[in-house]
């Protein structure tokens, strides 16, 4: 405590790289401008009701919920196959899993253009093998595989996390009183496990929802997610104000989706296994 002088280049830090950009967002979301000057107003909320802006934030929340389900659904079986004591090679497995997270998220979408367009390396293999081609480029499917590709990684080292530093002679304890495997899950592995259900949830849902580059690229400017609608404002439109105010809009989605999160993971960990 006698060395709080140290902290003041943190808090440098967060003020001018934190505080202020979401002062200035808030600023701009709750203003606009008008001919005699900027002018407090609240039309930006009210224009964002509107049913074309609603079905672009009803789009985003659904493909990010199908994706952050889809990578649940993967996630969790490998994260509890690496976490487990018989998997010799879990260090291995799990540094392939890093590893793409290494290079640039730009670079891995563009990747999967190469790889799913008419033409390319997929179709090439299905055509050889006399199957149907797959048709999935420029399509909500490919912008959803372009999630989950780029986010799966969020969803397993949580869950890998948590489970990797579980007590396995609980697990001992609950087949000794006779559990089957799916008691043993449902009631044991699965409620342990949970932190990082919830943690991988928020870290995959999060980017899914605000993504831009994964809707532009493989969505082939099809169809509008509520991140590209952010960045026209920004860069194209020159709208900042209801740019602002779509941004403000998105923060309290997900703070409140979050809240959930936690309000579901809180009972697991104050509460009893059983």
């Amino acid at each position: 405590m006698k060395r709080n002088w140290a902290l003041t280049p943190y808090l440098i830090w967060m003020i001018i790289f934190i505080v202020v950009p979401l002062a200035l967002v808030v600023y701009y979301g709750i203003t606009v401008n008008t001919d005699s000057g900027v002018a407090f107003s609240l039309s930006n909320f009210k224009r964002f009701a509107e049913p074309i802006y609603l079905r672009v934030l009803w789009r985003s929340i659904k493909l990010a919920i199908i994706s952050t389900i889809i990578c649940l659904i993967i996630g969790y079986p490998v994260a509890m196959i690496l976490a487990g004591n018989s998997f010799k090679h879990k260090n291995v497995m799990v540094m392939l899993l890093v590893v793409p997270m290494w290079m640039n998220f730009l670079l891995r979408t563009y990747a999967w253009l190469t790889l799913l367009e008419k033409n390319g390396i997929i179709n090439s293999i299905l055509g050889k093998f006399g199957l149907p081609m797959l048709n999935i480029l420029y399509t909500e499917s490919a912008v959803i595989l372009g999630m989950v590709y780029n986010f799966l990684p969020f969803m397993i080292l949580p869950i890998y996390s948590v489970m990797s530093k579980m007590d396995y002679s609980l697990i001992e304890a609950a087949e000794d009183l006779g559990a089957n495997s799916l008691i043993v899950f449902r009631r044991v592995i699965f409620p342990l496990s949970l932190p990082g259900v919830v943690s991988g949830i928020t870290m995959v849902f999060m980017p899914a929802v605000t993504t831009f580059v994964i809707s532009r690229l493989l969505g082939g400017g099809q169809f509008t997610l509520i991140g590209n609608l952010i960045e026209q404002q920004f860069l194209y439109v020159g709208d900042w104000n209801f740019g602002s105010t779509m941004s403000l809009i998105m923060m309290v989605i997900i703070l409140i989706s979050m809240l959930f999160m936690n309000k579901a993971d809180g009972p697991e960990r104050s509460g009893g296994l059983w």
